[in-house]
C-alpha cells in the first residue's frame, strides 16, 4: 500500500512524531510511505517522495514539519479541490492528513467523494471540535507559561503592567490556559468578553489593594468593537484560514487604552510564532504519536473517512464530519476558574 502523508496549515510542535508514528510503522508493516511536501499545494502539483527509516531518525524531538506546510487555498482558480481528487487516486493508496479544522474540513470534502484519507488533530489553537487535544497546544501554553513568568520578574522590578497578546484565533484556549499556568492578573478571550472599563477598573482594583504591577494576557481573536475600538476590515490574508488575525493589534490597543486611562507604565509583549517554534513538549510528543498510530491504524483497517480523536486518556475513531464545521471554545467553567485568581 502507498501511503501518503501530509501537513497542511500552519506548523505545530508535535508535527514530526506523528509523521513519524505513521512512517515507522507502515514500514515495518511492508507498506511504501510518500512524504507530500507543503500539504495540500503537494498534492494540487504532485511534489511527493518516498521516506525511507532514515528520514524518522531524531524527528521525535524537532519544531516544525519534516514534510513542510503552507495555507493552500484549494478553491483557487490556479488549483483546487478536484487536482486533488486526481492526485490521491493517480499516485497514492491512502493519504494521512495532518491539520486543523481547515485541513480536516477538505479531508471530510475528498472522504465524502471515495478518497481514501484519515484526519490527524493538529492545532495549537486546541479549538477543534470532539476531542480534547490537538498537536501542538501543550507546548504552546507550556511558551505562555514560560513567558509570563519571565516577564513577571521585569514586571515586578518596574511596577510596569504587562500586557501579553498570545495566539488562539477566534477562541481563547492558549491564554486561558497558558494564562492559567503562568499566573496571569487578568485573561481576556473572545468567549466571554470585557470591556476596556472592566480591564481598567480590575487594574484599579488590583494597584488599591497595594499590588504594584499586572500581567494582563489578551487572545489576537478578542473583538476590538467591544474593547470600544474599530474592527479592522484590510487586514492581509493567510490561505484558507482567513485573516492574519496577529495585525488586529489587539494587544497593542488594549495596552495604549491602559495607558490612556493614566497612572500606569504599560509595556506590550507579542508572543506571535514564538508559540508554534521550537521543540515539543513530552506530551506533545507522546500524545502526537498516539493519534499518528491510531491513524495508521485506520488506514490499515480501511476506516476511511475518520479522524483519531482523543476523549480523556483514550482515542476513540470518529467520522471527520464531527471536526470539519465549527469551533470548540473555552467552556464557563474553565474560564470561572481562571478568573478565580485575577
Amino acid at each position: 500500500m502507498r501511503i501518503g502523508v501530509l501537513t497542511a496549515g500552519g506548523d505545530a510542535p508535535g508535527l514530526n512524531a506523528a509523521i513519524r508514528a505513521v512512517g515507522v510503522m507502515a514500514l515495518a508493516d511492508g507498506h511504501e510511505v510518500i512524504g507530500v511536501a507543503n500539504g495540500w499545494s503537494g498534492l494540487a502539483n504532485y511534489a511527493g517522495r518516498d521516506l525511507i527509516a532514515a528520514d524518522f531518525r531524531g524527528v521525535v524531538g524537532l519544531g516544525g514539519t519534516l514534510l513542510g506546510t503552507a495555507r493552500f487555498d484549494l478553491d483557487h482558480p490556479a488549483g483546487g479541490r478536484d487536482q486533488v481528487l486526481e492526485s490521491i487516486s493517480e499516485h497514492l493508496d491512502a493519504l494521512v492528513a495532518i491539520g486543523g479544522d481547515g485541513t480536516q474540513r477538505i479531508s471530510h470534502w475528498l472522504a465524502e467523494r471515495g478518497a481514501p484519507v484519515v484526519g490527524v488533530p493538529k492545532t495549537l489553537d486546541n479549538d477543534l471540535l470532539g476531542t480534547d487535544y490537538c498537536i501542538g497546544f501543550d507546548t504552546a501554553i507550556s511558551i505562555v507559561a514560560e513567558s509570563l513568568d519571565r516577564l513577571y520578574t521585569t514586571a515586578d522590578s518596574h511596577h510596569r503592567v504587562m500586557v501579553v497578546e498570545t495566539m488562539g484565533r477566534t477562541t481563547g484556549w492558549v491564554a486561558a490556559l497558558g494564562g492559567l499556568a503562568g499566573g496571569a492578573d487578568l485573561i481576556v478571550i473572545p468567549e466571554f468578553p470585557l470591556t476596556m472599563d472592566d480591564i481598567v477598573a480590575h487594574l484599579v482594583k488590583r494597584r488599591n489593594a497595594g499590588n504594584a504591577f499586572s500581567i494582563v494576557v489578551v487572545a489576537e481573536g478578542v473583538n476590538l468593537a467591544t474593547l470600544g475600538g474599530t474592527e479592522v476590515t484590510d487586514l492581509s490574508a493567510d490561505g484558507v484560514r482567513g485573516v492574519r488575525l496577529a495585525t488586529r493589534g489587539v494587544g497593542q490597543f488594549v495596552a495604549t487604552k491602559i495607558d490612556e486611562h493614566g497612572g500606569f507604565e504599560v509595556r506590550t509583549t507579542v508572543l506571535g510564532h514564538l508559540q508554534r517554534g521550537g521543540s515539543p513538549t513530552a506530551y506533545d510528543r507522546i500524545w502526537a504519536t498516539r493519534v499518528g498510530a491510531a491513524a495508521y491504524h485506520a488506514v490499515i483497517e480501511g476506516d476511511f473517512g475518520t479522524i483519531p480523536l482523543v476523549r480523556g486518556a483514550t482515542i476513540e475513531l470518529q467520522p471527520l464530519s464531527v471536526v470539519a464545521y465549527g469551533q470548540r471554545g473555552v467552556p464557563r467553567e474553565l474560564y470561572d476558574l481562571c478568573a478565580a485568581f485575577f
